[in-house]
């Protein structure tokens, strides 16, 4: 884990997540390398011109980005509020009140379910930033999660 985000109080995301996180980016990456093949095969380059950068790079981006996105992600859920922080780069610290959600949702695309994973969905009132997304979490921590937000909102409402 990331000593910011223990510096800051933040839950970490289920180590799941790196391993979906490493799919997709062999899936986006997978074409450079298949292009840099022919090109290889297709006698443009000597052999190793093109396809070892290519590959070097390609294992950098599967290996290395994807933990340190995951690293730089995390959450802190209280009784009334629920925190997200994410970004390498530039860092996104969003706050949602519970007070200001409309409707959540739990969703899972294949691989996340093939991992067991699942995202946290607060759609919020307004028309900026409308809905805030925590990637990463077990699918029944997100079930939890979602229950027990909607039991704050419930009882605001009432």
């Amino acid at each position: 884990m990331d000593p910011r985000l223990a510096n800051e109080g933040l839950t970490p995301l289920d180590p799941s997540y790196v391993t979906v996180l490493r799919i997709e980016t062999l899936l986006i990456a997978l074409p450079f390398v298949a292009g840099a093949l022919a090109g290889e095969i297709g006698g443009l380059l000597f052999t190793g011109a093109f396809l070892v950068p290519v590959v070097l790079v390609f294992s950098l981006l599967v290996l290395m980005v994807p933990l340190k996105r995951f690293n730089a992600r995390g959450y802190d859920i209280s009784d009334d509020r629920l925190r997200v922080v994410r970004g390498l780069m530039f860092r996104k610290d969003t706050v949602v009140p519970f007070s200001r959600v409309q409707h959540i949702d739990v969703e899972q695309g294949p691989l996340e379910r093939a991992f067991g994973i699942g995202r946290l969905v607060l759609h919020t009132a307004g028309t900026h930033n409308a809905s805030v997304v925590l990637p990463g979490l077990r699918h029944e921590t997100a079930v939890v999660m979602r229950e027990a937000i909607r039991g704050h909102v419930k009882r605001e409402t009432l």
